[in-house]
């Protein structure tokens, strides 16, 4: 994790799925909801940490890991990549203790939209 974007990823529970494409239409729904459940849950960290997310950034990359999974990251324009993209940014930041506290505080109840599959 990086405290300088709020960010989840989903793992959708299809082995072998490789792209969007490799999932069912039912299950391609039931991943956009997530998707969107999954927002809720970065603004509130985002919130909690004083960084009100203002653009969400959702991406099914898989250069490097080759099973389907949706990043979903929290922008600010005063974020450390803006407006590029976050991935490959060097130098991760570590949350601070009390910082961690407030984001799982603030994730756990808008987990609630997460439905564990």
């Amino acid at each position: 994790s990086d405290r300088r974007w709020p960010w989840i990823v989903l793992v959708p529970r299809k082995p072998g799925a490789r792209e969007i494409e490799h999932l069912a239409p039912p299950d391609r729904a039931e991943l956009l909801e997530e998707i969107v459940a999954a927002g809720a849950v970065v603004r509130a960290i985002g919130a909690a940490l004083g960084r009100p997310v203002e653009k969400l950034n959702v991406a099914a990359l898989g250069n490097r890991v080759a099973q389907l999974h949706v990043h979903v990251v929290g922008r600010r324009a005063d974020d450390a990549a803006w407006p590029d993209p976050v991935w490959g940014v060097t130098g991760g930041e570590a949350y601070e203790p009390e910082q961690l506290a407030l984001a799982q505080a603030a994730a756990l109840p808008a987990l609630a939209g997460l439905r564990r599959r």
